[in-house]
Protein backbone atom coordinates (compact mmCIF):
# COMPACT_ATOMS: atom_id res chain seq x y z
CA UNK A 1 0.00 0.00 0.00
CA UNK A 2 1.48 3.68 -0.97
CA UNK A 3 2.82 5.41 2.53
CA UNK A 4 3.22 8.52 3.44
CA UNK A 5 5.83 9.47 1.41
CA UNK A 6 4.28 7.64 -2.09
CA UNK A 7 1.33 10.31 -1.37
CA UNK A 8 3.56 13.38 -0.46
CA UNK A 9 5.84 12.25 -3.54
CA UNK A 10 2.01 12.00 -5.80
CA UNK A 11 0.68 15.33 -4.58
CA UNK A 12 4.08 17.12 -5.35
CA UNK A 13 3.86 15.29 -8.37
CA UNK A 14 0.69 16.38 -9.51
CA UNK A 15 1.02 20.43 -8.17
CA UNK A 16 3.41 21.42 -9.92
CA UNK A 17 1.25 20.77 -12.87
CA UNK A 18 -2.25 21.47 -11.58
CA UNK A 19 -1.95 24.35 -9.01
CA UNK A 20 -3.43 27.35 -10.45
CA UNK A 21 -5.50 25.10 -13.91
CA UNK A 22 -8.79 24.86 -14.54
CA UNK A 23 -10.20 22.05 -15.07
CA UNK A 24 -12.22 21.91 -18.39
CA UNK A 25 -13.66 18.27 -18.43
CA UNK A 26 -13.84 15.47 -15.72
CA UNK A 27 -14.86 11.70 -16.45
CA UNK A 28 -15.70 8.60 -14.70
CA UNK A 29 -15.41 5.66 -16.25
CA UNK A 30 -16.88 3.17 -13.42
CA UNK A 31 -19.72 4.33 -10.90
CA UNK A 32 -17.11 3.53 -7.72
CA UNK A 33 -13.77 2.52 -6.34
CA UNK A 34 -14.04 1.19 -2.73
CA UNK A 35 -17.02 2.94 -2.40
CA UNK A 36 -18.93 5.49 -5.03
CA UNK A 37 -18.01 8.45 -6.30
CA UNK A 38 -19.57 11.50 -5.14
CA UNK A 39 -22.75 12.27 -7.03
CA UNK A 40 -22.04 15.79 -8.15
CA UNK A 41 -18.18 14.95 -8.69
CA UNK A 42 -18.14 15.98 -12.18
CA UNK A 43 -20.18 18.65 -11.86
CA UNK A 44 -18.23 20.67 -8.94
CA UNK A 45 -14.80 20.04 -10.46
CA UNK A 46 -15.82 20.64 -14.14
CA UNK A 47 -14.52 24.38 -14.69
CA UNK A 48 -12.90 24.82 -11.18
CA UNK A 49 -9.96 25.64 -10.75
CA UNK A 50 -7.12 23.99 -8.42
CA UNK A 51 -5.87 26.68 -6.00
CA UNK A 52 -3.20 24.17 -4.12
CA UNK A 53 -2.95 20.15 -2.99
CA UNK A 54 -1.88 19.02 -0.12
CA UNK A 55 -1.80 15.84 2.00
CA UNK A 56 -3.52 14.44 5.06
CA UNK A 57 -2.06 11.26 6.85
CA UNK A 58 -2.44 8.64 3.96
CA UNK A 59 -5.05 11.09 1.97
CA UNK A 60 -4.10 13.76 -1.56
CA UNK A 61 -6.47 16.87 -0.92
CA UNK A 62 -6.97 19.01 -4.06
CA UNK A 63 -8.39 22.32 -3.02
CA UNK A 64 -10.73 23.53 -5.54
CA UNK A 65 -12.05 27.54 -5.80
CA UNK A 66 -15.10 26.17 -5.29
CA UNK A 67 -14.94 25.95 -1.06
CA UNK A 68 -14.74 22.42 -2.12
CA UNK A 69 -11.89 19.97 -1.78
CA UNK A 70 -11.19 16.30 -3.52
CA UNK A 71 -9.96 13.76 -1.49
CA UNK A 72 -8.24 11.10 -2.87
CA UNK A 73 -7.01 7.91 -1.44
CA UNK A 74 -4.43 5.36 -3.43
CA UNK A 75 -5.65 2.06 -1.41
CA UNK A 76 -3.41 -0.71 -2.74
CA UNK A 77 -2.44 -0.11 -6.17
CA UNK A 78 -3.56 3.13 -6.81
CA UNK A 79 -1.47 5.85 -8.94
CA UNK A 80 -2.02 9.35 -10.44
CA UNK A 81 -0.86 9.15 -14.53
CA UNK A 82 0.22 12.28 -15.98
CA UNK A 83 -0.59 12.41 -19.63
CA UNK A 84 -0.72 8.84 -19.99
CA UNK A 85 0.56 7.77 -24.04
CA UNK A 86 -2.43 5.08 -23.81
CA UNK A 87 -5.64 4.46 -22.24
CA UNK A 88 -5.67 1.56 -19.44
CA UNK A 89 -8.69 -0.17 -18.33
CA UNK A 90 -8.09 0.14 -14.86
CA UNK A 91 -8.15 4.59 -15.21
CA UNK A 92 -11.43 5.45 -13.61
CA UNK A 93 -11.41 9.04 -12.99
CA UNK A 94 -10.04 10.98 -15.31
CA UNK A 95 -9.15 14.99 -15.37
CA UNK A 96 -8.12 17.82 -18.41
CA UNK A 97 -6.49 20.99 -18.26
CA UNK A 98 -5.80 23.30 -21.33
CA UNK A 99 -2.64 21.44 -21.01
CA UNK A 100 -2.41 18.04 -19.42
CA UNK A 101 -4.29 15.00 -18.86
CA UNK A 102 -4.31 13.35 -15.16
CA UNK A 103 -5.79 9.78 -14.98
CA UNK A 104 -6.50 8.01 -11.61
CA UNK A 105 -5.44 4.07 -12.17
CA UNK A 106 -6.33 1.93 -9.68
CA UNK A 107 -6.76 -1.85 -10.63
CA UNK A 108 -7.69 -3.39 -7.34
CA UNK A 109 -9.95 -0.21 -6.70
CA UNK A 110 -9.74 -0.47 -2.95
CA UNK A 111 -9.05 3.62 -3.24
CA UNK A 112 -11.46 6.36 -2.18
CA UNK A 113 -12.31 9.42 -4.24
CA UNK A 114 -14.52 11.94 -1.69
CA UNK A 115 -15.67 15.90 -1.89
CA UNK A 116 -15.45 18.08 1.06
CA UNK A 117 -16.68 21.00 1.82
CA UNK A 118 -13.21 22.92 2.54
CA UNK A 119 -14.26 24.45 5.99
CA UNK A 120 -15.39 21.42 7.06
CA UNK A 121 -12.28 19.15 6.95
CA UNK A 122 -11.15 18.90 9.60
CA UNK A 123 -14.47 17.29 11.20
CA UNK A 124 -14.89 14.52 8.22
CA UNK A 125 -15.13 11.55 10.00
CA UNK A 126 -11.86 10.12 8.08
CA UNK A 127 -9.92 13.30 9.53
CA UNK A 128 -11.67 13.73 13.10
CA UNK A 129 -9.96 11.48 15.36
CA UNK A 130 -6.45 11.74 13.75
CA UNK A 131 -3.14 12.48 15.80
CA UNK A 132 -0.36 14.81 14.67
CA UNK A 133 1.18 14.99 11.29
CA UNK A 134 4.59 13.14 11.64
CA UNK A 135 6.24 16.28 9.47
CA UNK A 136 4.32 18.93 11.48
CA UNK A 137 5.16 20.67 14.71
CA UNK A 138 2.50 18.46 16.63
CA UNK A 139 4.96 15.31 16.51
CA UNK A 140 7.21 15.68 19.79
CA UNK A 141 8.75 13.22 21.97
CA UNK A 142 5.83 14.98 25.00
CA UNK A 143 3.04 14.26 23.14
CA UNK A 144 4.10 10.49 22.48
CA UNK A 145 4.62 10.54 26.33
CA UNK A 146 1.14 11.35 26.41
CA UNK A 147 -0.38 9.10 24.35
CA UNK A 148 2.15 6.35 25.29
CA UNK A 149 1.55 6.50 28.94
CA UNK A 150 0.77 2.73 30.49
CA UNK A 151 0.12 1.09 27.34
CA UNK A 152 0.54 -2.19 27.32
CA UNK A 153 0.64 -2.71 23.55
CA UNK A 154 3.76 -3.04 21.52
CA UNK A 155 5.03 0.28 20.20
CA UNK A 156 5.29 -1.46 16.99
CA UNK A 157 1.55 -1.48 17.13
CA UNK A 158 0.73 1.98 18.49
CA UNK A 159 2.63 3.41 16.22
CA UNK A 160 0.73 2.12 13.26
CA UNK A 161 -2.50 3.42 15.27
CA UNK A 162 -3.49 6.81 13.07
CA UNK A 163 -5.43 8.29 16.71
CA UNK A 164 -1.14 8.39 18.04
CA UNK A 165 0.27 9.60 14.65
CA UNK A 166 -1.71 10.12 11.46
CA UNK A 167 0.04 8.61 8.23
CA UNK A 168 2.58 6.11 10.00
CA UNK A 169 3.03 2.95 7.74
CA UNK A 170 4.32 -0.76 8.39
CA UNK A 171 7.49 -0.21 6.52
CA UNK A 172 8.90 3.64 8.13
CA UNK A 173 7.50 2.39 11.21
CA UNK A 174 10.21 -0.71 11.26
CA UNK A 175 12.69 1.67 9.78
CA UNK A 176 12.22 4.40 12.81
CA UNK A 177 12.43 1.73 15.27
CA UNK A 178 15.60 0.33 13.96
CA UNK A 179 17.39 4.10 13.15
CA UNK A 180 15.88 4.75 17.36
CA UNK A 181 17.28 1.84 18.65
CA UNK A 182 14.02 0.73 20.46
CA UNK A 183 12.79 -3.17 19.92
CA UNK A 184 9.29 -3.15 18.40
CA UNK A 185 7.68 -5.40 20.70
CA UNK A 186 8.64 -3.41 23.70
CA UNK A 187 5.62 -2.03 25.56
CA UNK A 188 5.09 1.36 24.66
CA UNK A 189 4.16 2.48 28.36
CA UNK A 190 7.63 1.43 28.90
CA UNK A 191 9.75 3.37 26.37
CA UNK A 192 11.68 5.66 27.90
CA UNK A 193 12.06 9.48 27.44
CA UNK A 194 15.22 9.22 26.11
CA UNK A 195 14.25 6.42 23.23
CA UNK A 196 11.11 8.48 22.06
CA UNK A 197 13.44 11.71 22.30
CA UNK A 198 15.36 9.70 19.48
CA UNK A 199 12.30 8.07 17.93
CA UNK A 200 10.51 11.14 17.00
CA UNK A 201 14.06 13.13 14.43
CA UNK A 202 14.03 9.10 13.52
CA UNK A 203 10.66 9.27 12.21
CA UNK A 204 10.89 12.20 10.47
CA UNK A 205 14.71 11.25 8.98
CA UNK A 206 12.98 8.24 7.68
CA UNK A 207 10.29 9.74 6.16
CA UNK A 208 11.89 12.82 4.30
CA UNK A 209 14.43 10.60 3.21
CA UNK A 210 12.29 8.52 1.29
CA UNK A 211 10.45 11.33 -0.07
CA UNK A 212 13.82 12.67 -1.50
CA UNK A 213 14.32 9.16 -3.00
CA UNK A 214 10.53 9.43 -4.37
CA UNK A 215 9.32 6.83 -2.10
CA UNK A 216 9.28 3.21 -2.32
CA UNK A 217 8.11 1.24 -5.14
CA UNK A 218 6.62 -1.95 -3.97
CA UNK A 219 4.65 -3.74 -6.54
CA UNK A 220 2.31 -0.99 -8.36
CA UNK A 221 3.66 2.10 -6.92
CA UNK A 222 5.08 4.73 -9.20
CA UNK A 223 5.35 8.22 -8.79
CA UNK A 224 2.69 10.15 -11.18
CA UNK A 225 5.76 11.01 -13.88
CA UNK A 226 5.77 7.31 -14.27
CA UNK A 227 9.18 7.07 -12.55
CA UNK A 228 10.14 4.46 -9.88
CA UNK A 229 10.93 5.71 -6.42
CA UNK A 230 14.09 4.14 -5.15
CA UNK A 231 14.25 4.12 -1.48
CA UNK A 232 13.59 0.25 -1.49
CA UNK A 233 17.41 0.01 -1.89
CA UNK A 234 18.37 1.93 1.32
CA UNK A 235 15.65 -0.13 3.69
CA UNK A 236 17.66 -1.20 7.00
CA UNK A 237 15.25 -3.53 8.55
CA UNK A 238 12.65 -4.10 5.98
CA UNK A 239 12.39 -6.80 3.53
CA UNK A 240 16.02 -8.60 4.76
CA UNK A 241 15.46 -11.00 6.98
CA UNK A 242 17.86 -13.41 7.52
CA UNK A 243 21.32 -10.34 6.03
CA UNK A 244 23.31 -8.39 8.79
CA UNK A 245 22.06 -5.39 10.38
CA UNK A 246 23.55 -2.58 8.99
CA UNK A 247 25.41 -1.54 12.33
CA UNK A 248 28.18 -4.37 12.10
CA UNK A 249 27.31 -5.01 15.97
CA UNK A 250 26.97 -8.99 14.95
CA UNK A 251 22.72 -8.77 14.91
CA UNK A 252 20.94 -10.80 11.95
CA UNK A 253 17.60 -9.14 11.16
CA UNK A 254 14.78 -10.95 12.21
CA UNK A 255 11.18 -11.14 11.22
CA UNK A 256 7.82 -11.59 13.44
CA UNK A 257 4.23 -10.96 13.07
CA UNK A 258 2.54 -8.29 14.88
CA UNK A 259 -1.04 -7.38 14.47
CA UNK A 260 -1.06 -9.76 11.02
CA UNK A 261 1.85 -7.41 9.84
CA UNK A 262 5.48 -8.13 9.48
CA UNK A 263 7.96 -6.92 11.56
CA UNK A 264 12.00 -6.35 11.15
CA UNK A 265 14.22 -5.90 13.54
CA UNK A 266 17.56 -6.50 15.05
CA UNK A 267 17.89 -8.27 18.48
CA UNK A 268 21.40 -6.66 19.56
CA UNK A 269 20.96 -2.85 18.59
CA UNK A 270 17.33 -2.55 19.40
CA UNK A 271 16.62 -2.84 22.92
Amino acid sequence: MPELPEVETTVRGLAAFLEGERITRVQLNRADLRRPFPADLVQVMTGATVMSLSRRAKYGLMHLDRGATMIFHLGMSGRWRIDPESADTHDHLLLETASHRFALCDPRRFGSVDLVETGGLEAWPQFAALGPEPLGPGLSAGHLKAALKAKTQSIKLCLLDQRIVAGLGNIYVCEALWRAGIRPTKPAGKVTGAQLARLVPAIVDVLEASIRDGGSTLRDYARPDGELGYFASSFDVYGREGEACRRDDGGVIQRIAQGGRSTWFCPICQK
